[in-house]
């Protein structure tokens, strides 16, 4: 049994269907299981069988929390920060209270650790940045690290941006370039360390079954690309201008301090997953793109 907190999303689903695909039992822990769209196989339990579903379990994966995709306003901020803590703590309960404890524990956390780097390169040894969504993210792998009892291997894929379809961040990208009004976010210089969906599930599998995947890894493909080769990039897969900049001032007036979340950049590669053997399906951009889109090379 693979117990998986915040299935239903748009990773989720995903993962839980990969996780059925290769023979697990799957229980998805949402708040409403009468409601929970979960893929066919899979079993929707309440956070109050959490106990009982992790108990004998094989792993847990937990992608529960708060969107960070949102005005930072300070209510929403202790939203945030809340919602991850609340989650780990009860996924690290059901740990210490399980008779026969699950081997690992996988748990979501984000690039955003490393905060805005510039030009720096940065592997799963790089410290921490500097402001909210670092100090959040370092948060969440604390509260993470308390869940994991003895005995417990943990793993915190440390996400970039997901790229896949029918959702994620690529969904609100498009409209703009669609329209013909696309290009790069700010000053365009700022790296954004993507990864496809396919990859990150995979990621996620690997993470799962092989006991050497421990600690911090990031989640992202090994060719990272600025913000001004990403609209580049997504403008020639869709035969779209894609020259239109948004300035930062408009950003930061339009989001907030959330602005962050596209202005600032990370980096980030994945030596660690390279190193134990990890292969990426999509290394480069343009094919990521042209796969999701439904595009031919050369279209």
């Amino acid at each position: 049994m693979v117990v998986v907190t915040g299935g239903t999303g748009f990773l989720g689903r995903s993962l839980v269907a990969a996780l059925l695909e290769r023979g697990h039992d799957v229980a998805v822990v949402t708040r409403d299981p009468a409601r929970a769209r979960v893929p066919a196989g899979a079993r929707a339990v309440s956070w109050s069988e959490l106990p009982a579903a992790v108990d004998g379990g094989c792993a847990v994966v937990n992608l529960a929390g708060e969107t960070i995709a949102q005005r930072w306003t300070d209510a929403a901020k202790a939203r945030i920060v809340a919602s991850r803590a609340e989650a780990a703590g009860k996924v690290g309960a059901a740990l210490r209270a399980a008779k026969a404890k699950p081997a690992v524990l996988v748990n979501a956390s984000a690039v955003g650790f490393y905060g805005n780097r510039g030009d720096e390169g940065l592997d799963e040894s790089s410290p921490a940045g500097t402001g909210f969504l670092a100090e959040t993210t370092l948060a969440w792998e604390e509260a993470a690290r308390r869940a994991a009892p003895a005995g417990v291997r943990l793993v915190l894929p440390r996400i970039g941006i997901v790229l896949g379809e029918e959702g994620g961040a690529l969904s609100k990208m498009l409209v703009p370039f669609r329209l013909g009004v696309g290009g790069p976010l700010g000053s365009g210089k700022q790296w954004m360390p993507w990864i496809h969906r396919e990859d990150l599930v995979a990621l996620l599998v690997a993470a799962i079954g092989d006991d050497r995947w421990e600690g911090p890894v990031n989640a992202t493909a090994p060719s990272p690309v600025t913000m001004r080769e990403f609209a580049a990039t997504l403008g020639r897969v869709l035969r779209r201008p894609a020259f239109a900049p948004a300035p930062a001032f408009a950003i930061r007036a339009a989001m907030g301090e959330m602005a962050a979340l596209v202005l600032d950049g990370q980096k980030a590669l994945p030596e660690k997953a390279t190193a134990l053997g990890f292969r990426f399906r999509y290394e480069s951009l343009e094919p990521a793109l042209r796969q999701i889109l439904g595009s031919a090379p050369g279209a």
